[in-house]
């Protein structure tokens, strides 16, 4: 049986993979080059609070594929998803260092923040680990306190700022453009009657962060094309809607992508979302809401 490849490993939720976490994962990257061994995150999924206290009131940057897939696309070689269970939560510090950490994933290298908590009742610190280093013959690399200030901080300020239907901010902390995969299912048919035909996105992952109700800007890629559109994340309360929905609008795009899965990303945001009097008012102003998102795309692509 051939001997598992050293690692250096690096842990925690990861949640956006935001400009904060991409120096961690840089940093992994670097050493892993280094030293000749494999880069690696291992990161926990539920998130503990929806397990321990069965809170699914917590939303989310990213599902979990999401996250792999991002993870990934900054030079990790392997995402390892360990379950979050009550079982796993009861581990001794001992116990998840030998198990997971050296014999599961043979990490040679931890590069973790002063503050980590890790065990049972998260009781062990940076302190523990240290003194595991030395027994199960690893080196640790310390995450200063101000890159875990700007992981913990991003995290709060993306969400808040998502919250606040500001996407162009939150853009700004992710170092990419927020976004969310859902798959296309049928809806009334109310936008093609408005002259405005809407692609209905349904998202199953309900712990996933949803921008706040309003129209968006924003893009897609089909077969390699890039697509823009506008979007509305809301009730439609003009119509008398029930139940939050999203719908993108594609400008110049008609074919038909029922039960597709794609990727939404998210750009700008053009207003809150409003109640018309009636619905001529209601279109006369979906064409101002499309000629101001076809205005900011030329001013993009220019």
């Amino acid at each position: 049986m051939t001997e598992k490849s050293a690692k250096v490993t690096t842990i925690g939720t990861f949640d956006g993979v935001h400009i904060g976490h991409q120096k961690i994962l840089n940093r992994v990257v670097k050493l892993a080059k280094k030293r000749g061994f494999e880069p690696v995150v291992l990161t926990l999924f539920p998130h503990p609070r929806m397990v321990l206290q069965k809170d699914d009131s917590i939303k989310l940057l990213n599902t979990i594929d999401e996250r792999v897939t991002i993870l990934k696309s900054y030079g990790i070689s392997e995402v390892v998803v360990k379950e979050f269970t009550k079982e796993f939560a009861n581990l001794s510090a001992r116990d998840y260092v030998q198990k997971i950490l050296i014999n599961e994933l043979n990490t040679k290298q931890i590069v973790i923040g002063y503050d980590h908590h890790f065990g049972k009742n998260r009781s062990a610190n940076i302190n523990d680990l240290r003194l595991f280093a030395e027994e199960f013959k690893f080196t640790i690399e310390e995450i200063s306190a101000q890159d875990i200030k700007d992981v913990t901080v991003s995290s709060t300020k993306i969400r808040n700022a998502l919250n606040n239907g500001q996407v162009a901010l939150a853009n700004s902390y992710l170092g990419y453009n927020y976004f969310i995969t859902g798959k296309v299912v049928k809806g009334k048919g109310l936008g093609r009657k408005l002259d405005f035909p809407t692609a209905n996105i349904y998202i199953k992952e309900i712990y996933k962060l949803i921008p706040a109700d309003g129209v968006y800007v924003v893009k897609s890629s089909f077969h390699n094309r890039v697509v823009y559109g506008m979007m509305n994340i809301g009730s439609n309360p003009t119509v008398s809607g029930k139940g939050r929905s999203i719908e993108v609008n594609f400008f110049n795009f008609n074919e038909t992508i029922y039960g597709d899965i794609f990727k939404v990303e998210f750009l700008k945001r053009l207003r809150s979302e409003q109640k018309f009097e009636n619905i001529n008012a209601l279109k006369a102003q979906l064409k101002k809401d499309r000629s101001d998102a076809q205005d900011y795309i030329k001013q993009l692509n220019e």
